[in-house]
């Protein structure tokens, strides 16, 4: 039999009692009242008793008691047995959690709703030169670099930001924020200063070889020029010579020329001028017809008149990229469709074609330096692997995107998104 059950009787019981008892001696009134009053006091003084042990944590061994108070103490009893264990392991948890974020060599921050600091690793410190006692500064406060801040307030933490260390600006931190629970983030600053040094070198080596490279080129163009306008035409071998090297120094240029504008869409900073895209449109379509066999191949179709702010050479370079390598990919009896129109997020170049195609493993890959992707084709296609390369650095100095769609024998689309705040008049 359960306690409340043991409860219940015992007090039908005691009501039973009381009901024969005053049927005999005629007061059961008073009888019941009494019954009710020694209930009543019995409860208050367990309530009582419960109450002192509760306020003092529910610690040790709980008092005895009888009946449903026996049961209510020893359920409270293992509750606080149980909170206890799951205490001692969350407290585990943390503990290991502090000791391998202590030991991360990146700087690791909580901060809180208001961006306060809530608790800070051993890089972190060192990082940023922070101190035990900056626990709840805002971190706007310590790192005051406006780039930073700005990523900070803008809470589009898919990308990071690049910004000098606090305490030594030879140092090149980026920075990256992840939202996690309530409102809070945890900031994450990787030390990349021998990166960026390598990217400089890499920037620096292509650029002078790049340099360097037209002056010995110009000269093998002139001699080879010479030599062709010499040759009368009795030697097979000798015409058939001078005309692979042409072609060679021809690709040799055109891939110097390639890397020289990548080196310029690194280094350069960026310019600001209301370029008219239709008219550029109509210019670089024009340019296209011209190209071999592809006259009246473009279809090109302006939906929008929107302007977008940007560098019109840059943007020449990256749509010609792009309406060149439709072409070369695509049978020549094949229309390429070139079309600019708006949506209410974007405004959007898209070049289609119909042409091989791309599988899904080399979409990701295509805007690599110098990826070609390999297939089988019945006349081989020239190019330097540059081209998709200078379109994305194009693409990402005016904050655009390149999106990929293509199917292997069905053909591609290469669209050019903008966002509408680039648009000017």
């Amino acid at each position: 039999m359960g306690n409340w059950q043991k409860e219940i009787t015992t007090t039908l019981l005691l009501f039973f009692a009381t009901v024969i008892i005053g049927g005999f001696t005629g007061h059961f009134l008073i009888l019941l009242f009494l019954l009710m009053l020694m209930i009543i006091i019995n409860q208050v003084k367990q309530i009582n008793r419960f109450e002192k042990w509760i306020r003092t944590g529910g610690r040790g061994k709980y008092p005895k008691a009888k009946g449903i108070w026996e049961e209510i103490y020893y359920h409270v009893y293992r509750i606080r047995k149980n909170q206890k264990i799951r205490k001692k392991k969350l407290s585990r948890m943390i503990d290991q959690f502090r000791r391998s974020t202590e030991a991360l060599p990146d700087a690791a921050v909580v901060l809180g709703v208001n961006d306060e600091i809530d608790w800070a690793n051993k890089a972190a410190r060192e990082t940023f030169g922070l101190k035990t006692s900056d626990k709840g500064q805002r971190i706007p406060n310590l790192i005051r670099f406006p780039d930073f801040i700005r990523y900070l307030k803008a809470g589009n933490y898919k990308e990071s930001v690049v910004v000098p260390s606090p305490i030594d600006n030879r140092i090149t931190l980026e920075i990256r924020i992840v939202p996690y629970g309530a409102g809070l983030r945890l900031l994450l600053a990787q030390d990349i200063t021998q990166i960026k040094k390598m990217e400089r070198m890499r920037k620096d080596f292509v650029a002078n070889v790049s340099h360097e490279l037209r002056t010995p080129l110009t000269v093998l163009r002139g001699y080879l020029e010479t030599l062709q306008d010499m040759d009368d035409g009795h030697s097979p071998l000798l015409t058939s010579s001078f005309q692979q090297m042409q072609g060679q120094t021809e690709r040799m240029q055109h891939l110097v020329d390639d890397l020289l504008l990548l080196t310029r869409l690194e280094t350069q900073q960026k310019k600001t001028e209301c370029v008219d895209v239709p008219a550029l449109l109509h210019q670089v379509c024009t340019e296209g017809d011209s190209i071999g066999n592809a006259s009246g191949r473009i279809q090109l179709t302006i939906e929008t008149n929107a302007n977008i702010v940007g560098e019109e050479q840059e943007l020449r370079s990256a749509f010609s990229n792009l309406v060149t390598n439709a072409l070369k990919y695509s049978p020549e009896d094949c229309s390429i469709i070139v079309r600019w129109y708006r949506t209410k997020e974007s405004v959007i170049l898209d070049i289609t074609d119909q042409g091989e195609g791309i599988s899904k493993a080399d979409i990701p890959r295509v805007t690599e330096r110098f990826y070609r992707v390999e297939t089988k084709r019945s006349k081989k296609v020239n190019g330097t692997g540059l081209g998709l390369a200078i379109v994305k650095h194009v693409l990402m100095r005016h904050n655009g995107n390149l999106n990929i769609t293509s199917e292997l024998g069905k053909g591609s689309c290469f669209s050019c998104i903008f966002p509408v705040n680039r648009i000017c008049n």
